[in-house]
């Protein structure tokens, strides 16, 4: 459904005879000032989301990196344990 000239031209008169010529441009410019404040909030909501889910990403590599190194880590232990054990056994 779309508007027509009509219809259009029927908006246009009663916002008219509701707020009077003087009052129009008061009103345009406020909306006019929401709709930037809007912007505004949005794209600050935005970069601070992109921001939050780059520093998660980074995080959740840092993990990965720590747990891939506890994990070297620990199976060389094993590793160095199991030589002492069989060494100590042997003598």
């Amino acid at each position: 459904m779309s508007l027509g000239i009509t219809e259009i031209v029927l908006i246009v008169i009663v916002v008219i005879v509701l707020f009077g010529g003087k009052k129009i441009p008061e009103l345009a410019r406020g909306l006019g000032k929401a709709q930037a404040e809007y912007k505004k909030a949005k794209e600050t909501f935005e970069n601070e989301l992109n921001t939050f889910k780059a520093e998660t990403a980074k995080s959740a590599d840092t993990k990965k990196a720590l747990k891939k190194n506890s994990t070297k880590k620990s199976a060389t232990a094993k590793k160095t344990t199991i030589k002492k054990t069989t060494k100590k056994s042997a003598k």
